[in-house]
């Protein structure tokens, strides 16, 4: 119980040595300690802040590279339509010159056709003018019995199948 008292009991000396103590305590702290802390929370404080700045410069930066992709995304959607509608144009385009050169090449070939056949249809009937003289001049040679030059009945046949012809040419106007 002695000792418990004595931790009761108030030493006067003892509290002069503890506050002498806490004082020196508390002149380091300040020296050594308070100063250190307080410029490092300020330049802790300003490296927040500054960083903060950061941020929101980069956010604002980032804002307006969202805005200008988002224009020119805008703007190449466009030209690609406009590039897309160009190129449907130039393919129709293209379409129809090749649909009017192939009408040009089969309207050409069927003249040529037509050229064809008729200068044919000609050289056959030149033929078979040629065949029914014949026929004609040794029949009539038969029938007359009289031998009439070659030359002179060529005539005379030819003369005959170009009446014929004008005669069947008014009887029927539309055969070629």
């Amino acid at each position: 119980m002695l000792l418990a008292a004595d931790l009761l009991s108030a030493n006067v000396g003892l509290i002069v040595w503890w506050g002498l103590v806490f004082l020196a305590l508390l002149l380091l702290l300040r020296r050594y300690a308070w100063g250190p802390i307080t410029s490092a929370l300020t330049e802790r404080e300003e490296t927040i802040a500054s960083s903060l700045n950061r941020a929101e410069a980069a956010l604002e930066e980032s804002k307006r590279l969202q805005e200008s992709n988002a224009q020119a995304r805008r703007e190449n959607e466009l030209q690609a339509q406009r590039l897309l509608r160009e190129a449907r144009e130039e393919a129709q385009q293209l379409r129809e010159r090749e649909v009017l050169r192939t009408r040009e090449e089969i309207s050409a070939l069927r003249n040529q056709a037509q050229e064809d056949i008729a200068r044919d249809k000609e050289k056959a009937l030149q033929a078979l003018r040629s065949e029914v003289a014949d026929l004609a001049i040794l029949a009539a040679e038969k029938v007359l019995q009289e031998n009439l030059d070659g030359s002179r009945q060529r005539v005379l046949v030819d003369r005959f199948i170009d009446d014929l012809s004008a005669q069947r040419h008014n009887q029927f106007p539309y055969e070629a």
